[in-house]
């Protein structure tokens, strides 16, 4: 398992990783930035500052916006907070949802260490099963790897995946203020938005959702028995019935947009990876999705305090 684990991050090292900290390059900084408490400088606001960062003392006797820069702002803590339950085993070819989950977590988290700043984790499996405090070494990433791809018991009843259990632990374990990945396909019984939303008003929270287009829609197999990863139980559905498969389809689209119903109204950025995607794709439309709510973080606030200077200087 451990060499399994290193065999992995020396390919994402030498595939992945390295290249995408040369694609990255200056902007790494404002993709992944620490809380800071000690004030150091001021300099003048740029697009892709944080305007809870605006001094605005400062702004309005010098009538420009300008922000403020603290030492720890290089210190950079991150969490995952790992779904490990049995249907992230899926994928409908080579690649299942776990294995996505393994290189997400193995390249980013060795960018980010890679860095001099430290990560965390929360296992969940069929509960939460271990809490990894914050570290920056690759020793410390390759035992994240090991433990995400350790062997967990065969579903045996129960009421599936609590997804709520996980966020409210992590809410309990990060003190500090941090960025937060919650790595999941999001199949869990009902209460985890409330707990995602509490989560992402204290932390920077991306969700990372996990799924195989496969799950979508049901072949035409005839009978056949399928089994809930979850739980265990056994079901025969004729899979050869056209109503079946249709009614299957309806409620698979509805669950979806349920789904990124319930990550928007929690306020946090979320990032699809299918168990088809290109690793290093997948990595930059993180990078782009981070600009991105940068941009959209800050534009309208920053927006309204021009006009109002406008009007004040009119």
């Amino acid at each position: 398992m451990a060499e399994r684990a290193d065999r992995l991050l020396q390919r994402l090292e030498w595939t992945v990783i390295r290249r995408l900290d040369g694609l990255l390059q200056g902007d790494y900084r404002t993709l992944l930035r620490g809380g800071g408490v000690d004030l150091a400088d001021l300099r003048e606001y740029q697009l892709h500052d944080d305007v809870r960062h605006i001094d605005w003392n400062v702004t309005a006797r010098l009538q420009t916006p300008y922000v403020r820069q603290f030492l720890e702002d290089r210190d950079l803590t991150a969490w995952f907070l790992l779904d490990l339950s049995g249907s992230v085993d899926f994928g409908s070819g080579e690649t299942t949802k776990l294995d996505v989950s393994s290189g997400f977590v193995g390249a980013l988290a060795r960018v980010i260490t890679r860095h001099g700043n430290r990560v965390g984790a929360v296992l969940y499996g069929r509960q939460v099963d271990a809490v990894m405090p914050p570290a920056t070494s690759r020793l410390h990433v390759l035992q994240l790897l090991q433990r995400m791809r350790q062997p967990r018991p065969a579903a045996k009843g129960g009421s599936g995946t609590a997804l709520a259990d996980l966020l409210k632990t992590a809410d309990g374990v990060i003190r500090r203020r941090s960025l937060v990945f919650v790595v999941s396909d999001f199949i869990s019984t009902p209460g985890w938005q409330d707990a995602l939303a509490r989560l992402s008003r204290r932390h920077e929270v991306v969700a990372v959702r996990l799924y195989d287009a496969a799950e979508m829609t049901i072949p035409d197999v005839g009978l056949v028995t399928v089994e809930d990863a979850e739980t265990g139980e056994q079901l025969l559905v004729d899979a050869a019935d056209p109503a079946f498969r249709e009614r299957y389809e309806r409620l698979a689209e509805e669950a979806e947009a349920a789904l990124r119903e319930a990550l928007g109204r929690a306020g946090v950025d979320t990032l699809e990876l299918s168990t088809a995607d290109d690793l290093l794709d997948a990595l930059l439309r993180f990078a782009d999705l981070r600009r991105q709510r940068a941009r959209l973080k800050a534009s309208p606030r920053v927006a309204a305090f021009l006009k109002e200077r406008a009007e004040m200087l009119a």
